[in-house]
């Protein structure tokens, strides 16, 4: 794949993100009409795409900086990818530019060309100055819109600065050993051997030092290792289930929290999605893992379409969140996401939660999952569940901040008396 061609579709897809289109979907897209691309031509789009909307904040300022009207799309979003490339990339700073002007003709002639190759110019003559001169901006320096920002201040006083400095790194490759096979232990040696090399993180979870495809994972197509932040393996230990238990996933797709309380204890594991297509990834993965469940599509609120009435001993409720605490691995979530999108959210799960609280047997447990740092999805949506149901008791409630480890994940574990 050419550099114009990377350029040009991964411009094409942060301006599609910029309409509001969610930027999985949008490569997801991408990949579908190109299918000769290669693995590694996929992975440097994908890096272009995901690298300039991680660090927006600092390119929208630059522009606003050099330019006294920055322009619409899509030229604006070529430019933000090419000043990526120019300020993160060891691509060559004149193939750089070449590729943009030539992009930019396609767009809108000789007027697009000259503006082009007039602003990355000077950003090459000028980055030093520009740079010093960009991050006295706190959207440019935290790569966030202030609102989000000023929440994490209020509502994370002691942490605040930890959270957006670590929203701007790029997120750890952690794998979960199937525990009915293995440990963290040995599986480390297996990584060794086969070149690569990673840190332990608890029993059965390792952190690779550097991503890896999966292809070159031991064992990883026999299902003996999955990938799954360590955030996200917190699930499966906290609802704790025990064999022969009946176990509801209540939001189960992509299926990695549902492969991993199969592998906790031998279950009688029930998932279910709304989405029918990401719902087949539950299927793939356990099939992969040599696993077995009761996999169904349906609207888990819905109850009278897909419950039987025979209550469950553990029910995971991964409700629907903003997605607020990943968007290292979603940076597109950052300029998506409006500060009353908590609170719509928030009463979008209520009618989930009161639904799959009436599926919890008298004595069982409920953990309410997300992977939103916004506390109206969270510790403000605990209390309101407590205060509607009297027969609930929040047994143990845990906040996980990103970090080197993990992703952002909020976890309440709730006892039916």
């Amino acid at each position: 794949m050419s550099m114009a061609l990377a350029q040009r579709l991964a411009a094409q897809a942060v301006a599609e993100v910029a309409s509001g289109r969610n930027l999985s979907d949008v490569l997801a897209a991408v990949w579908q009409h190109h299918p000769q691309l290669s693995a590694a031509e996929k992975g440097a789009l994908q890096d272009m795409a995901y690298g300039c909307l991680r660090q927006r904040g600092l390119f929208e300022q630059l522009l606003c900086q050099m330019m006294k009207k920055p322009p619409g799309e899509p030229l604006r979003s070529l430019l933000l990818v090419a000043l990526y490339q120019l300020y993160a990339t060891r691509n060559a700073a004149y193939a750089v530019v070449n590729e943009a002007v030539n992009n930019a003709a396609k767009l809108g002639g000789a007027r697009h060309k000259s503006l082009v190759n007039a602003v990355l110019r000077r950003f090459m003559r000028e980055r030093e100055s520009l740079l010093q001169a960009a991050l006295k901006h706190d959207a440019a320096r935290h790569n966030l819109p202030a609102w989000w920002t000023a929440y994490l201040k209020q509502h994370y006083p002691a942490h605040g600065h930890n959270i957006i400095a670590a929203f701007q790194t790029r997120p750890p490759m952690t794998l979960r050993v199937n525990r009915r096979r293995s440990n963290a232990a040995a599986y480390l040696l297996r990584l060794r051997e086969a070149g690569l090399d990673g840190d332990i993180l608890g029993d059965y979870a390792v952190r690779l030092q550097q991503p890896a495809p999966v292809t070159q994972l031991p064992g990883f197509a026999e299902g003996d290792v999955s990938v799954q932040d360590w955030g996200a393996q917190q699930a499966a230990p906290l609802l704790d289930v025990q064999d022969g238990e009946r176990v509801l996933d209540a939001c189960a797709a992509p299926g990695g929290k549902s492969g991993h309380l199969l592998e906790w204890a031998a279950c009688e594991l029930t998932a279910i999605d709304v989405d029918a297509q990401r719902l087949s990834r539950v299927t793939d993965n356990l099939s992969r893992l040599g696993l077995q469940a009761d996999v169904r599509v349906a609207d888990a609120q819905q109850l009278m379409t897909w419950y039987d009435g025979r209550q469950f001993d553990a029910v995971l409720a991964d409700v629907p969140c903003t997605a607020s605490g990943v968007v290292r691995r979603h940076p597109d979530i950052k300029w998506l996401r409006q500060p009353q999108d908590a609170a719509k959210t928030a009463a979008q799960q209520v009618p989930l939660l009161d639904a799959l609280w009436q599926t919890v047997k008298p004595g069982g447990r409920m953990l309410l999952a997300t992977c939103s740092l916004f506390e109206e999805e969270n510790q403000q949506q605990l209390a309101a569940f407590l205060h509607r149901h009297a027969d609930a008791r929040c047994r143990s409630e845990h906040v996980l901040l990103p970090n080197g480890k993990q992703d952002g994940f909020y976890y309440a574990l709730i006892d039916k008396t």
